[in-house]
């Protein structure tokens, strides 16, 4: 049975051991990414996968992100050409998921790619997670350690609150660096399917966009990564029973950047829309972010925070 509240351990040997040892008695871990904070399985085993959409509630057409510890596992999975291997050798380890053709004999389970002929594939730039996937000797599956369709979590207390009674242990290493999700591209079409800390302008020959209506990628769901309460974009000044969330010369109840620094905004948007799920107003506003850099990638996640849920 697993218990209420989720043991909590900080980073360390432990820790490390501990959450090896669940993964591979197939159970779900939470685990730090310089992105935001995964749940993760062994993306091999077809019944630890099947843990991650139950513990998150998440639809089972929605792939997922296989994460690895160098390129050599990479390769194991998926098949890469000389573009592939070019952004790996430049953005990897780091926040760029590559949307890659399975290779013969890939081991991941059909349940990570949702039936799709091709893989999701990052190797994370963080302690916690490369240690996790060494001590366990496994690839890992792991999308965002929260209920699905919620607000990704960037501290290990995030995780508890979202997933108390559905998952074992979460590793804490405290907050995320980065706070958003990684970027997402397919190197074969040349198409960023999801923005992310990886900007366009760091891929020349990219052009954005997912095909309309189709999942071939994570976070490409219409609403996601949203508040329970309701959340009104390019707010000038809060209404009525709004908590504002401002950025640059607009002050609120909190702020994403003071100084109107994309990089900060980015670190805190998730953190920022916990603490005003958690205010006693009954709305969400947020001031003007920028459409360039970093900027397109927390619009991106703003609108779909702000999109109502079906």
């Amino acid at each position: 049975m697993t218990p209420a509240n989720p043991r909590i351990l900080p980073y360390g040997e432990a820790a490390l051991g501990d959450a090896a040892a669940l993964i591979r008695a197939r159970q779900c871990v939470a685990v730090p990414t310089e992105t935001v904070y995964g749940l993760a399985a062994d993306a091999t085993d077809s019944d630890a996968v099947a843990g991650i959409y139950a513990a998150k509630g998440r639809p089972s057409f929605n792939p997922l992100i296989v994460h690895v510890a160098d390129i050599a596992q990479a390769q194991t999975i998926a098949r890469f050409d000389e573009e592939a291997l070019a952004l790996a050798a430049r953005f990897w380890p780091g926040p760029l998921t590559m949307v890659l053709p399975l290779a013969e004999g890939s081991p991941v389970a059909s349940l990570v790619t949702a039936g799709l002929p091709t893989v999701a594939l990052r190797m994370p730039d963080h302690r916690a997670m490369q240690g996790l996937i060494r001590a366990s000797g496994r690839p890992l599956a792991a999308p965002s350690a929260n209920a699905s369709g919620g607000i990704s979590p960037t501290r290990a207390a995030h995780v508890a609150a979202s997933l108390a009674g559905r998952i074992p242990l979460v590793i804490d290493d405290g907050a995320t660096s980065a706070g958003i999700e990684s970027t997402i591209v397919e190197p074969g079409t040349r198409r960023i399917l999801r923005p992310g800390p990886i900007t366009a302008e760091q891929l020349p020959g990219y052009g954005s966009g997912a095909t309309p209506g189709a999942i071939t990628a994570p976070g490409q769901l219409a609403s996601h990564y949203a508040p329970a309460k309701p959340v009104r974009l390019d707010a000038e000044r809060a209404g009525a029973g709004e908590w504002l969330i401002g950025f640059g010369a607009i002050a609120g109840d909190d702020t994403l950047s003071a100084a109107g620094d994309l990089r900060e905004a980015a670190a805190r948007l998730f953190d920022a829309l916990h603490r005003a799920d958690a205010s006693d107003r009954s709305g969400i506003a947020v001031a003007p972010v920028p459409s360039h850099g970093l900027g397109l990638a927390i619009r991106d996640r703003l609108a779909r925070a702000a999109h109502p849920r079906t």
